[in-house]
């Protein structure tokens, strides 16, 4: 399976648009395209992540911590880790959730 992600980036007019770019068992891709200015509130996640940016500007808050988010930027994420994050302009990341990865 071959894909260019940044052919596949759409972005809304406000809020958050996702398309699923491969899912397995094991493994689930999920591209994610955030309009200025949205958010995704405080969560977390059962499954170890990776977040992959790939263009864009924002905050990505984990454990606490804010990371920025710049282009090329790949954040690690523990299971049941408390993340958020906030975009100042259109961003995209490739978010990759593995089961029973740790």
């Amino acid at each position: 399976m071959n894909k260019n992600l940044k052919k596949l980036i759409e972005y809304p007019k406000t809020g958050i648009f996702s398309k699923e770019i491969f899912k397995s068992e094991v493994i689930n891709c999920t591209l994610f395209c955030l309009a200025s200015g949205a958010e995704i509130s405080e969560h977390t996640s059962t499954k170890l992540g990776f977040v992959y940016i790939i263009e864009g500007k924002g905050i990505f808050k984990l454990a606490g911590r804010n990371i920025a988010m710049e282009s090329g930027i790949l954040i690690y994420m523990k299971e049941n880790m408390i993340h958020s994050l906030k975009v100042k302009r259109n961003t995209s990341f490739l978010l990759i959730l593995i089961a029973g990865g740790n």
